[in-house]
């Protein structure tokens, strides 16, 4: 007799609270028992998060010129400045990574057009710009220095304003940029795989499925459910290799046409 596993669907459309309110939804499937489906929270709003991104920007940029001001001696503060060096460097940091969270989040919302490459690399890796603009001036004038800070002191706040630039670097590059033409291709191959467009995703997966069935879901307790933009939004930008159209799901489609070209070219088909 099968074992019977409850798993949760989590909807992606909607917010938490009003999870709580609605009504739970049932789905039922004879291999994988039944699957609870409440509410989570939405995508939100691609502008708004950009706006945010440059206001915390502008926050890191004014953290470097505070830094570069008390090197420089145009600002004082009647404190250490080696520790004051070190805590601007940290707002910097902390600021150039909550921005540029925010700008990869709007791009996958509403991601930018591949037809100009150079402006798709621009908003795509945007962060990773910042993030040099937020730093490496500052490092320059550290390693130019000679007056204020004496030997120990410099080696120490420049290596850690290197570090910090080679980790807001990396927290800020996005690793897997999508575009307008990637999503509405996507789009297009989820309407022909599904009758409303409903993807699923898990929690850790970086994949959406077309079906809630999938044998590489059999091991996720709760699985995410919304459309394919909200699956995007969520960074779940690559189609299942078996149920949403995936390189397995390509390459089975290949091997079926070309099947079909060689009989009816009067070839035996591929056993």
């Amino acid at each position: 007799m099968a074992k019977e596993i409850k798993r949760e669907v989590v909807k992606a459309s909607e917010t938490k609270a009003e999870a709580e309110k609605a009504p739970k939804k049932k789905k039922v499937d004879t291999e994988t028992g039944e699957k609870e489906v409440v509410q989570a929270k939405p995508t939100g709003n691609a502008a708004l998060k950009r706006v945010f991104a440059v206001v915390f920007w502008l926050l890191a940029i004014a953290a470097e010129i505070a830094a570069i001001m008390l090197l420089n001696g145009y600002l004082y503060i009647p404190y250490d400045l080696k520790t004051l060096l070190i805590i601007a460097i940290a707002l910097d940091l902390i600021f150039v990574i909550i921005g540029s969270q925010f700008w990869k989040k709007a791009n996958h919302i509403n991601p930018p057009s591949e037809k100009n490459k150079v402006w798709f690399f621009l908003c795509s890796q945007m962060g990773l710009i910042v993030a040099v603009i937020a730093f490496c001036p500052l490092i320059v004038l550290l390693l130019k220095n000679k007056d204020k800070l004496d030997k120990k002191t410099k080696v120490i706040v420049t290596v850690i304003a290197a570090v910090a630039l080679l980790v807001a670097g990396a927290c800020s590059i996005d690793y897997d940029p999508v575009s307008q033409e990637s999503l509405a291709e996507a789009k297009s191959e989820v309407s022909e795989l599904t009758d409303d467009g409903t993807v699923y995703w898990t929690r850790y997966g970086r994949s959406y499925h077309c079906d809630i069935n999938c044998h590489t879901l059999a091991r996720s307790s709760t699985l995410y459910e919304g459309t394919i933009e909200e699956a995007f939004a969520a960074r779940r930008n690559d189609p299942c290799d078996y149920c949403a159209d995936g390189k397995e799901a390509k390459l089975s489609e290949r091997n079926a046409g070309d099947a079909a070209d060689n009989t009816a070219a009067g070839e035996p088909a591929a056993e």
